[in-house]
């Protein structure tokens, strides 16, 4: 007797034979079906979405890191020496350049200014009598009155006047020391919180600050920038490539990835190349009446440095190869052509494309996933809005119509 699974093919019933091809060719055909063929193994084209290239007059910017500095910063010390008698200010309120910050003892520095003042009317009073003698000797010169005694009047009126000069200088300083007891804002901003408090001893121009008072509005910020990028683009500029606006447009993104609600202004170029990084110092100034930015804060810089003529590529569309090479493919003769492309930077969502390929191309920007060079394609038009979206070209095309 014959075991089941040892039924050879020829034995079994018509109808059973007629079953299982009919399961094979079924099973082929699904096959057949995901590889993207017909069951007689022809390859069916793959539908892909596509834009149609074209030339546009685009911003050409560069993106810069940038960290803030305070447009004027003044550390508040004492130029004499007393005890912290009052603290005349409130931290984190604006003072203005004069405004009282800190007192100190003045007693001593008073009683120095009315000596001097003493010593000056003395010397006043010293002058003035060496005067009138010098007169009177002048009017008895030859009758009683004697040349060596005038000469002498004379040299008494020089001393007296140097020892008024004198005096005026001590009473000058002496008043000093009494104003240096009242500290004051050299300018206008924000002060500090206090480093003393009433009671402390201070001394003359001493190493620690009292406070700190910074100016905010404007603002600085400072950035750096590569020269030999700096050489291409002038080049670029030179050759006609790229077209150099009236003025550089300057916007400044904040450490939360907000777009800052104003524009800059150059303040002053770099005009010396650093040794060690190969890079220039630049400074520009920004408007910060709600005092959003503040000094040390990294920030980064998009200046807008003009316009060039050249193709937006979207960077979905692309790829980058482990040796550097920008690739796209394009739609050419029905077939997915990869391209090389040569770019100068990136606007929005796109590289901007300035060789590889020429208006008019397909550009495919969906259905990239294992397509290679040579696959038979079937493009369909698509749309990519400014933040990189796709979306359909039929609602596009039906709202241009009359």
């Amino acid at each position: 007797m014959l075991r089941p699974d040892r039924i050879a093919i020829g034995r079994l019933p018509i109808v059973v034979v007629a079953v299982f091809a009919l399961m094979l060719l079924a099973l082929s055909g699904q096959w057949a079906k995901a590889q993207g063929m017909t069951p007689g193994g022809t390859g069916s084209a793959t539908e892909v979405g596509v834009i149609t290239a074209e030339t546009r007059s685009i911003p050409y910017s560069v993106t810069l890191p940038g960290r803030a500095v305070a447009y004027q910063s003044a550390n508040i010390r004492p130029t004499v020496e007393g005890i912290v008698e009052r603290v005349s200010y409130d931290s984190g309120d604006r003072v203005q350049a004069g405004d009282l910050m800190f007192t100190l003892q003045r007693e001593r520095y008073a009683a120095a200014v009315a000596a001097a003042q003493a010593e000056k009317t003395g010397a006043e009073g010293a002058v003035t009598s060496a005067q009138k003698t010098v007169e009177r000797y002048r009017g008895l010169a030859g009758g009683g009155v004697t040349q060596a005694d005038l000469d002498e009047a004379e040299s008494t009126l020089l001393q007296a006047k140097a020892t008024l000069s004198a005096a005026e200088s001590s009473l000058t300083v002496a008043q000093l020391d009494l104003d240096g007891t009242e500290i004051r804002s050299p300018i206008d901003g924000v002060p500090s919180v206090s480093e003393v408090s009433i009671g402390a001893i201070v001394t003359a121009n001493q190493t620690d600050a009292l406070a700190t008072v910074t100016r905010l509005d404007p603002i600085y910020v400072d950035m750096t920038e590569s020269s030999a990028r700096m050489l291409r683009v002038r080049d670029r500029m030179s050759s006609g490539e790229l077209t150099r606006g009236q003025t550089f447009k300057v916007a400044l993104t904040l450490e939360n990835g907000v777009l800052y609600d104003g524009e800059g202004t150059f303040v002053s170029p770099g005009t010396q190349v650093s040794t060690t990084t190969g890079t220039l110092d630049l400074r520009l100034q920004f408007d910060n009446p709600d005092r959003l930015i503040l000094p040390g804060q990294f920030l980064r810089v998009n200046v807008t440095l003009g316009t060039t003529e050249a193709i937006p590529v979207p960077q979905r569309a692309t790829s980058r190869g482990s040796d550097g090479l920008l690739t796209a493919f394009v739609v050419r003769d029905g077939k997915a052509t990869q391209v090389v492309l040569s770019e100068v930077g990136s606007y929005e969502n796109a590289w901007i494309v300035t060789d590889g390929i020429a208006p008019g191309d397909k550009v495919i920007v969906d259905g990239l996933k294992n397509l290679h060079a040579g696959a038979e394609v079937m493009p369909v038009d698509l749309v990519i809005d400014a933040s990189g979206l796709v979306q359909d070209a039929a609602p596009a095309a039906a709202a241009t119509k009359p």
